[in-house]
Order: C-alpha cells, then sequence, then structure tokens
C-alpha cells in the first residue's frame, strides 16, 4: 500500500483539501505513476464550479508528468524508473471506436470516466477507508496517481518534468490541432481565436507546420503580443473580422481554431474563415449552453470540426512533442507563469478565475 497527499475536491464550490489517500494492489493493467509536476487547466475549474458534473470526493488533475514506481503484471510498455506523462484520454484498443481509429470516443473511457473511474471501471484511491473518485483517470494534482499503461506515455529522460505535464492537454490540443486534426498546409492564413494555453499552441502548432500568415485574436493585447512569442505574425481584438480579411486578401483565413471557448468565439470563427476553409472548436461551454450561429456564416461548404484533443495519437505524438521541444522547436517554458507546492494549489486556481497567466504547474514534492 502506498500513502501519499492529495488535493481533493469535497464538494462543488468548496476549496481544495490536502488530505492522506492510500493506493492499495495494483490491477494487472496499472501504472503507478510518482507524480512531479502537474497543469491546472480550465477543465479542473469547471468541476470545481460546478458547471461539469462528477461524483465527489474527487481528485482532480489530468496534466501530470512523473516516474514510474511500479506496474500491474500485464504491463509491456513501461517499467519501473521510466519518465512518462500522463494522458487523460487512454483506451482499450478494441471497442467498436477504438477499431475504427477513433481513441477519444473509447467505449469503457466514455462509460466510466464521468463516474469518477478507472478505464476497467475500478477505483484505486481511498481516504481513511472511503473511496475516492478519480478525474479523467489521472487525478494529477496529488504525489501518486495510477493509471493504465495506455494512459502512462515513456518520454525522454531530459526534458523537465513541469515542461513535459504540459503535453498531456493542452499542447497536445492545441499543436494537434493545428498538425492532426486540420493539418496546416505550407503558406497558409490561420487565425487563432484566444490566446491561453489550447490557443498559444494553436499558434506554435500552425508554425511547425509552415502557416505563412497566422492572425492571434484576443481581447487582451498582452495575450496578443505573447502570442507573437509563440509564432504568431498579426494580433487582432475586437476588429478580428477586417483583420482576418486584410490578411488573406479578403477571402478569410484557410484555418480556424477557436480555443477562447464561449459563444462568441465560436460565431466569430464561423464568420472569418473563408468558404472551402476548416473551422476547430477547440473551446466550450457547459454542456447544457446553445449557441447560435448567421446561418450565412456556416454556407461556403466550409468544414467545422470539434476537437476536445488535436487528434492524439498519445505513444506517437508525446515522445515528438518531447523532441521538439528539446531541439528548440517548440516553445514550454513560455507557457508557465507560476509553480506552487501542492498546499497552495487553491491559490493557483483562483488566479485562474481572475484570468491571470497561462499555465500554473504544481509542484507535489516541494
Amino acid at each position: 500500500m502506498v500513502e501519499f497527499d492529495a488535493a481533493v475536491l469535497p464538494a462543488v464550490g468548496r476549496r481544495l483539501e490536502v488530505r492522506r489517500l492510500s493506493i492499495g494492489a495494483l490491477a494487472p493493467d496499472d501504472v503507478l505513476v510518482r507524480i512531479h509536476a502537474s497543469g491546472l487547466c480550465h477543465t479542473d475549474l469547471e468541476v470545481i464550479e460546478g458547471s461539469l458534473a462528477y461524483p465527489m470526493p474527487i481528485v482532480l488533475g489530468h496534466e501530470g508528468a512523473g516516474v514510474v514506481e511500479a506496474v500491474g503484471q500485464t504491463v509491456t510498455e513501461v517499467a519501473a524508473g521510466d519518465h512518462v506523462v500522463c494522458s487523460w484520454n487512454p483506451h482499450c484498443g478494441h471497442c467498436f471506436y477504438c477499431e475504427r481509429d477513433q481513441p477519444i470516443l473509447c467505449e469503457p473511457f466514455t462509460r466510466h470516466q464521468p463516474q469518477g473511474r478507472l478505464l476497467d471501471g475500478g477505483q484505486r484511491l481511498t481516504c481513511a477507508g472511503t473511496a475516492v473518485n478519480h478525474f479523467s483517470v489521472v487525478s494529477s494534482h496529488a504525489q501518486y496517481a495510477v493509471v493504465p499503461q495506455s494512459g502512462a506515455i515513456k518520454v525522454p529522460r531530459e526534458i523537465p518534468f513541469d515542461r513535459a505535464c504540459l503535453i498531456g492537454c493542452g499542447v497536445m490540443t492545441g499543436v494537434g490541432a493545428a498538425t492532426r486534426i486540420a493539418p496546416v498546409q505550407a503558406g497558409a492564413v490561420v487565425a487563432v481565436i484566444g490566446c491561453g494555453a489550447v490557443g498559444l499552441n494553436a499558434v506554435q502548432g500552425a508554425r511547425l507546420a509552415g502557416a505563412g500568415t497566422i492572425v492571434a485574436v484576443d481581447r487582451a493585447q498582452g495575450r496578443r503580443e505573447l502570442a507573437k512569442v509563440f509564432g504568431a505574425t498579426h494580433g487582432a481584438g475586437e476588429d478580428a473580422i477586417d483583420a482576418v480579411k486584410q490578411a488573406s486578401g479578403g477571402r478569410g483565413a484557410d484555418y480556424v481554431f477557436e480555443a477562447a471557448g464561449n459563444a462568441q468565439g465560436f460565431r466569430l470563427g464561423a464568420e472569418i474563415v473563408r468558404p472551402g476553409g476548416h473551422l476547430v472548436f477547440l473551446g466550450k461551454v457547459a454542456v447544457g449552453d446553445d449557441v447560435s450561429f448567421r446561418w450565412g456564416s456556416l454556407m461556403g461548404e466550409k468544414k467545422i470540426t470539434r476537437s476536445s484533443y488535436g487528434g492524439a495519437r498519445p505513444r506517437r505524438d508525446f515522445p515528438w512533442l518531447a523532441r521538439c521541444y528539446l531541439e528548440g522547436k517548440l516553445k514550454l517554458d513560455e507557457l508557465i507563469t507560476a509553480r506552487l507546492p501542492l498546499s497552495r494549489i487553491n491559490d493557483g486556481f483562483a488566479a485562474m478565475r481572475r484570468g491571470e497567466g497561462i499555465r500554473t504547474v504544481v509542484l507535489p514534492w516541494d
């Protein structure tokens, strides 16, 4: 049995509490990871505030990186001592959707994950003998996490943990959108709406793909300027429609990646993508909310896709992204605006509510 500290959300609207948890015997497919860094994501905040419903109590966190401590008896992909990034979308590999190359829709994942359980439907976390729920099959806001082997992805030892953890969600989602979901062609005109963590990574994904023009759209001038560090060639605020038209010969952007996560951003994306262009929705609103569009903005053979994870194939993509960072092609240092011990995790979420920073990383052993 392993005992460790974890940040537990006891109920909606409450502060996270650092509690002592236990993990018992590992199941055959389990990987026990000593977490060295965990990124705070807006999805965590949605659970805290109740717009995304999960059973309580729960350990949040799905951007985790660390070292494999132990493995179950059937695990072959990783071994003790390996450095890994956790994937929040492990998959079984043989259900209806996995066989159709859509692991993001893996049936065991979509069945068990919303219930606070692992891929096999079980739970491993307890606090004083009472079960504690898992989040996104990771629960990385803790000193240890237990994940299925398809959720433990080996990466080079050279990448620091606080940079590596970001690959597991925001980086993969944004970069993957521009390189996997709607592969940007060299010289293309790209617009990215919302320059938070996911949007900035869509910007640098477009840069990696060789886009000729990248327009970063955000109300905050500071974020528009930061986007230029990641590869944006232009910035736009309230003038986004005119700015994109000017940058594209009046046609509109070839590719638009919406990462603001609000109804206005969704509508704007449909207005600024050119006829025949590709619009990818990366942001989200509450699942029960309606979003309306001007019908004419959807016409013109536009391709519209909703993507949650940038087309991730973690065993292919996570090592590639780590290598891009180590080779100086991918910016991760610039995403981190604060590093906090686990005891101050609520300070990180308070800053997120205020719209401050890009990514706060919790270091559970500090």
